[in-house]
């Protein structure tokens, strides 16, 4: 391996600890919850859910379970109604 690689290695490293610097902005991810999958998106800051428990009160264990997961790296107005 070469030094440069190395020196990026080591960078990476340093940025992945420092999670200040990233703010996710839209995303889509399956989370497997005790009884079955649910699909949650991420997007302009709001969180949704496909499982019931969100379509009725607009939060859910697997959108807060993702904010606290992602802790620094969502938007502020987001991490605030997390707190």
């Amino acid at each position: 391996m070469d030094y440069g690689m190395i020196g990026k290695i080591e960078k990476a490293k340093r940025y992945a600890q420092e999670r200040e610097r990233f703010r996710f902005e839209e995303f889509s991810v399956t989370f497997h919850g005790d009884n079955n999958d649910h699909r949650v998106h991420f997007q302009n800051g709001v969180f949704n859910c496909d499982c019931e428990y969100f379509v009725l009160r607009g939060r859910c264990s697997h959108t807060m379970a993702l904010e606290q997961l992602l802790n620094k790296m969502l938007p502020e107005a987001v991490e605030e109604t997390a707190s």
